[in-house]
């Protein structure tokens, strides 16, 4: 059998008939009723090919797919919260990518199924993202264990996607008993995925001029664990010094709620050093914070926050889709500029209107 063969026997088969269907259905984007049973019976199979499908559905923008993304979303709601779900965040070249391959090659000699929700940066001025996470995490994405969907920011603040709550539900229903949310960055707006994941992880780099930042509130405060990156080579020093630094930092916060006292450990994932030993922290944490119950406070908290969030975004949105308003919005801009009516008193004007 050749290579070609094998790879295509990997993918889970879907009926031509409903592959056209779908197919010809995301392009304008009228989907009809059925689709959305088929899919959920799909994804609950392990398709990836129907959870690419739902996610995209999911991730969709028009009013028409938005219902059925809410009705697929309803059906797998039951059969969701069975993993473990990762945050994992960092600066730029930390090497959090290398990380999660690393990580996530580990989980596969467990015989771990695995997601990777990777949110790109968008740019502000063409709203493009480079997506290139698959090609960043080779061994992971030739894996019929792994499932990695790169998405865009977008405009969402909080170093995540708007619709990445729904994504992970979507993936646990397929039965990934890892899923790990990666961040576009590190910021102080960037904490929204501590409010969807399980355990929140912040990656490090020794020698960046950075350890100090450790003693001031933020990031750091929500951090469950710190792994100071790249232990190798000549950087081994700057390593151990930061992993002190750090641990000196976290002692100086307030304890966290669930109990856990924030654990700094060191790795080497491009050599894959000290990655057993993070996989032995997140298997000790899971089980600390099951044992006391904060687990599960933690994560019906999530819920109540993502049911905030939810009513913020579809307000958002019937605020700005708003056709009556958009005209006034316009002239309303113009008196702003010319220093006519302040920004506040605009925005009064156009709430009164709305509500």
């Amino acid at each position: 059998m050749s290579g070609k063969e094998k790879s295509t026997e990997s993918i889970p088969k879907v009926p031509s008939h409903i592959n056209r269907k779908l197919a010809t259905s995301f392009q304008k984007s009228r989907l009809s009723p059925d689709i959305v049973p088929f899919l959920f019976e799909e994804i609950r199979k392990g398709s990836i090919v129907a959870l690419s499908q739902g996610i995209t559905l999911v991730e969709s923008k028009k009013e028409q797919d938005n219902i059925l993304a809410q009705e697929l979303i309803q059906k797998c709601l039951p059969y969701s919260g069975n993993s473990v779900r990762i945050g994992i965040t960092g600066v730029p070249g930390v090497g959090k990518s290398t990380f999660i391959e690393t990580l996530g090659t580990y989980w596969m000699t467990q015989h771990k199924k695995l997601a990777v929700l990777a949110v790109d940066p968008s740019s502000s001025m063409t709203k493009g993202s480079i997506m290139g996470d698959k090609t960043r995490m080779e061994k992971l994405a030739a894996s019929d264990q792994v499932f990695i969907r790169p998405s865009a920011a977008g405009t969402s603040l909080g170093g995540v996607t708007q619709m990445t709550r729904e994504t992970i539900i979507l993936c646990e229903a397929a039965g990934y008993e890892r899923i790990i949310v990666e961040t576009v960055g590190v910021g102080q707006s960037e904490t929204a995925v501590y409010h969807m994941t399980d355990i929140f992880l912040l990656l490090k780099l020794a020698g960046a001029g950075d350890e100090l930042q450790g003693i001031k509130r933020g990031i750091i405060e929500l951090a469950d664990a710190i792994l100071i990156n790249k232990d190798d080579g000549d950087n081994q020093l700057a390593t151990k010094k930061a992993k002190n630094h750090f641990s000196k930092a976290l002692h100086l916060l307030s304890v966290k709620e669930n109990d856990w006292q924030p654990k700094v450990l060191s790795c080497s994932a491009l050599h894959n050093k000290g990655i057993a030993e993070a996989n032995l922290m997140i298997a000790q944490y899971v089980q600390f914070t099951k044992q006391n119950k904060s687990f599960d406070r933690r994560r019906k908290q999530q819920d109540i926050n993502w049911l905030h969030k939810t009513i913020e975004n579809r307000l958002l949105s019937q605020f700005y889709q708003n056709k009556q308003l958009q005209s006034e919005i316009a002239s309303l801009e113009k008196l702003v500029v010319n220093k006519k009516l302040s920004p506040f008193q605009a925005a009064e004007t156009l709430l009164k209107k709305f509500t």
